[in-house]
């Protein structure tokens, strides 16, 4: 009798694994990461936290959805992805070093201002504003397309980049995102893309709205603490 009740017990569990396993494929990225900035508590400096609070781990699966975004425009944002990809590893292996001291991003960059090494070579704090400034980007872009999703997508890609990463880029990547953009998928073409098989068109809209509505307030705090440790005017060499 006790067999029979454990291997009834073991049959539930992998029914609801698998049941989860399907449903975890069914949610599209932006449903993930919708969840994902829902969660995330981020605190601006002198609130709870005197100089604030960014879950590290949290912040990095947030930039892993950028990535999938990239992917999805395609090879023409392969220089940036590539970019992000370093930054995200940059951020990865500090958070890897001391997984208790580095849970709070605020924490590493209090550390290399407090060091001196916070504009130098590939630190943390480099890697951490360049990947803000990539969030910015996907945002504007999911908002306009959100908006519009008749735009085209060369001038939607273009006019996000104006706003959020051309100002801090010198001439050399501002001439390269020049060529990229002649390469771009056609917005109905990356909007399909984004849809799981289940969404229309109005649900992923929704969707996006929504995921631009957590993006904001959460970039807002972000920005704020770049600009306590003086990081929000780095600009590319």
């Amino acid at each position: 009798m006790h067999c029979r009740t454990g291997r009834g017990l073991r049959e539930k569990e992998e029914t609801k694994m698998k049941s989860t396993r399907r449903e975890v494929e069914k949610r599209s990225e932006i449903g993930s990461v919708i969840e994902e900035l829902s969660m995330m508590g981020t605190v601006k400096p002198g609130e709870k936290h005197e100089s604030g609070y960014i879950p590290t781990k949290p912040f990095l699966s947030v930039c892993y959805f950028v990535l999938q975004v990239l992917d999805k425009i395609g090879p023409t944002m392969a220089v940036l992805r590539q970019d992000v990809y370093q930054n995200i590893k940059t951020l990865e292996l500090m958070h890897e070093s001391n997984t208790s001291v580095n849970s709070n991003l605020v924490e590493i960059l209090k550390s290399e201002a407090k060091e001196g090494n916070a504009r130098k070579g590939s630190s943390c704090s480099k890697a951490m504003v360049w990947l803000t400034r990539t969030l910015d980007f996907t945002s504007s872009l999911l908002q306009a397309l959100a908006k519009d999703p008749e735009k085209r997508m060369e001038q939607v890609v273009e006019e996000a980049y104006e706003v959020t990463l051309k100002p801090w880029h010198g001439w050399i990547s501002s001439a390269a995102f020049r060529v990229a953009l002649r390469l771009v998928p056609e917005s109905k073409t990356f909007v399909n893309i984004l849809k799981t098989e289940e969404e229309n068109y109005d649900i992923l809209k929704e969707k996006m709205q929504m995921l631009v509505s957590l993006f904001v307030p959460f970039l807002e705090d972000v920005h704020c603490i770049l600009r306590l440790y003086n990081l929000d005017k780095i600009k590319s060499t």
